[in-house]
């Protein structure tokens, strides 16, 4: 097949096929070569879709193995290839002389046949989830649109027109061409960058004798000074002085000045917080009246999960510039008390050793034990408090208590031991009956 395709293209150079095309279409059979390789792609396109109907939608694409996959990629190309070959051969044969538009056709659905195939190999190769099958189809068609515009010449006039946008900033003049030559290359390089990065994050992550934030930070770090890195190393490949930078860096430094200064500010913030390790993942914070745990530390805010479920952003510089309340700085385990009320006739050591002995739960600790107080003397009986820390708060703090109060209600049922309720006593002091005015004046 590739020697036919070379074969093909002897003496075919690229840059004058565009030429050479518009040559053949104003020919005496230009149109009918064009008409015809039209059709063999439709025809094939056709036949694809049937093949892809009965083979490929039977089981989720998931499920395929390598080797069906890539030939759910090449039915097409692959069809209208040797279609489009047949039939620039029996062209050759009826009108005695070779069809470009058909060579040409099956030459580019050769080149797309071959692009499939490695960009499927790179999928498969790279770890799960690096490159989804959307990404590796928009590389394959950006590949071939490339190839095919090398082939036609396209590329060289759009070289031409690109080269000749120009425009100067400062000393330095650009074009259109050097500028998108500039991205490509800063976003192939921020994507090498990117990945090494990554690979560094998740080494780093995986030291269990370094402390969380320091791994954050060196983690933080090198993701920057690796993009910072892809950035000067990718601008003198395509000819950009790094002197042109300078232009845009007093714009830059007054933005951060003014309208930035918060953001820096944040930015500032986080670090310092990683560094100094005040704030950590799983940490209970209370800020503003609301408690939560911090499930997630960024280089401009926290967030803060709330035990309810929903999450708050707080910005980094609020947690340096404000005073927080954090309830697991040195330990998590967090002490709690639950208040509740007996009668005036109640035995009160029998209460309290019942309140102890509601408190054994899982979750509680037993060093130090649980302990209960006799708090007050109120008007509808004694106020006592059962105190204990628990082992867990992440998990939650009402069902522990909802556990307790109802160990608390068996107990106390068991014992006659009364809870009371808001009453009042009427007493009348003065006995005797006074007479009415009627009586008094008979």
């Amino acid at each position: 097949m590739i020697n036919t395709v070379n074969d093909m293209l002897d003496g075919w150079t690229p840059g004058v096929t565009l030429h050479r095309l518009g040559q053949v279409i104003q020919g005496e059979t230009g149109w009918q070569e064009l008409l015809v390789g039209v059709a063999a792609l439709l025809c094939a396109w056709l036949w694809a879709r049937q093949l892809y109907r009965r083979y490929f939608q039977t089981a989720q694409a998931q499920e395929w193995s390598f080797g069906k996959y890539l030939l759910y990629r090449l039915v097409y190309p692959l069809s209208a290839q040797l279609l489009t070959q047949a039939l620039a051969l029996g062209w050759q044969l009826l009108q005695g002389q070779s069809s470009v538009i058909l060579m040409l056709s099956a030459t580019l659905l050769f080149w797309l046949s071959l692009i499939r195939v490695l960009t499927a190999i790179v999928r498969h190769a790279l770890p799960e989830g690096k490159v989804e099958r959307h990404s590796e189809h928009l590389l394959a068609m950006l590949l071939w649109l490339a190839f095919a515009a090398w082939v036609t010449g396209i590329d060289t006039l759009a070289l031409s027109w690109l080269e000749s946008v120009r425009f100067r900033v400062g000393k330095n003049e650009l074009n259109l061409l050097m500028i998108l030559s500039a991205l490509l290359w800063v976003s192939v390089i921020l994507v090498g960058a990117l990945w090494v990065s990554k690979l560094i994050e998740k080494r780093v992550m995986k030291l269990g004798d370094i402390d969380m934030n320091l791994r954050f930070v060196i983690s933080k770090l090198a993701r920057t000074l690796l993009i910072i890195g892809a950035v000067m190393v990718a601008l003198p490949i395509v000819g950009i002085d790094l002197t042109v930078l300078s232009v845009f860096g007093g714009a830059l430094g007054v933005g951060l000045g003014f309208g930035l200064q918060k953001i820096a500010s944040n930015y500032v913030s986080g670090f310092i917080i990683l560094l100094d390790r005040s704030i950590r993942i799983g940490d209970r914070l209370m800020v503003d009246g609301r408690v939560g745990y911090v499930s997630k530390i960024t280089a401009r805010y926290v967030v803060l999960k709330g035990l309810d479920g929903s999450e708050v952003l707080v910005p980094n510089e609020a947690l340096i510039a404000n005073t927080v309340i954090n309830q697991s700085y040195t330990d998590k385990q967090i002490w709690i008390s639950m208040p509740i009320q007996v009668a005036y006739d109640t035995d009160l050591e029998l209460a309290q050793r019942l309140l102890r002995e509601a408190a054994e739960h899982p979750r509680v600790m037993t060093e130090p034990a649980p302990n209960a107080f006799v708090t007050a003397f109120a008007e509808s009986g004694i106020n006592l408090e059962i105190g204990l820390w628990v082992k867990d708060p992440e998990n939650g703090i009402a069902g522990l208590r909802s556990d307790i109060n109802l160990r608390i209600w068996q107990l106390f049922k068991q014992h006659h031991v009364q809870i009371p309720y808001p009453q009042r006593e009427l007493r009348v002091v003065n006995q005797a009956v006074v007479s009415s005015p009627v009586e008094a004046n008979a």
